[in-house]
């Protein structure tokens, strides 16, 4: 019965999740602005009927009654993003308590733990004004929670004897935690890739305008690559460390560890280009998405399509 209630609450975060990229993106089509060619300098004469935006681009004020709607439709997908949220944690929980283990035994449960951590990351960046995410992030939590509850599902079952460890569950909540800062750190690098190619252009306008400058973007993208790597690291040491335990060796070359340290020579390749060479921007941006692709394709890709010790997707 508590496996059922998780199954529904995590069905339900899918469908709201998916209502508030909707709304997110009935947001984003609302914020139309108009564009002027020319930048307006501070003090240069007369005021600007606009706003100039953090790239030097004026962007004519929405009018009142737009821009109330905007702000209506933003509180509403974020009041629909932490219900959904609520819902999802409430559904790894109750994972949890109806195998009486932590919910980390397949891959079913670690989709829906990282995506948790991912949600968690988010809301706490949108109180603090980073609203702008809302769309990519629902986006990417509408497709993952969906393909969790729709493919990937699998009953509640015991523990492989190999998971028996507590090298395990300190291994798999490190890659909880590093995969909610690189999925936000790529989405800002996706992001930073649309908002570049605007300034580029000097056609900033729409929601563009709202969302801060590229060199911003690409800041806060780096910064959380930054603290994701470490964690990642730690992730592959502790699943070395389980694996002496498990199988006797550290490494093996099995397909999840080789592909987990390919996505490791990724994002070492990526900090390494930025402190040496001053890699920034565009080129960074491309690297990080490969990246997370690599990650993605780690924890999903590899269980679908290999066999191996890290088989669990229990599919």
């Amino acid at each position: 019965m508590i496996a059922y209630y998780s199954s529904l609450a995590m069905v339900t975060s899918a469908v709201l999740y998916l209502l508030a990229m909707t709304v997110h993106a009935a947001e984003w089509a609302s914020a139309r602005a108009a564009k002027v060619p020319e930048p307006v300098l501070v003090g240069a004469g007369a005021e600007p009927d606009g706003v100039v935006t953090p790239s030097g681009v004026l962007v004519e004020d929405a009018p009142p009654a737009r821009s109330q709607r905007i702000e209506l439709l933003g509180r509403a997908a974020l009041g629909i993003t932490f219900v959904a949220a609520a819902t999802h944690i409430l559904g790894v929980v109750l994972r949890g308590v109806a195998a009486n283990r932590a919910p980390w035994g397949n891959m079913y449960e670690f989709i829906t733990s990282a995506l948790a951590a991912v949600v968690i990351v988010y809301l706490v960046m949108a109180l603090r004004g980073t609203r702008w995410l809302g769309l990519p992030a629902t986006l990417l939590l509408a497709i993952g929670q969906g393909l969790a509850v729709t493919v990937f599902y699998v009953d509640v079952s015991e523990l492989m004897p190999a998971l028996h460890s507590v090298w395990f569950r300190i291994h798999i909540f490190a890659a909880v935690a590093a995969a909610a800062a690189f999925n936000i750190g790529g989405i800002a690098a996706l992001i930073y890739l649309w908002r570049s190619r605007a300034e580029a252009k000097g056609s900033v306008r729409g929601y563009l305008a709202r969302i801060p400058s590229a060199d911003a973007l690409d800041r806060i993208s780096y910064r959380f690559h930054a603290f994701a790597f470490p964690l990642w690291t730690f992730t592959i040491a502790a699943g070395a460390i389980w694996a002496q335990y498990a199988w006797g060796r550290f490494w093996g070359w099995d397909p999840k560890e080789t592909w987990s340290l390919v996505t490791w020579i990724i994002y070492a390749g990526y900090l390494h280009a930025r402190a040496t060479v001053g890699w920034k921007g565009r080129r960074a941006a491309i690297v990080a998405l490969i990246g997370l692709a690599s990650f993605w394709f780690n924890f999903v890709g590899i269980n679908l399509l290999t066999s191996g010790l890290h088989s669990y997707a229990g599919i």
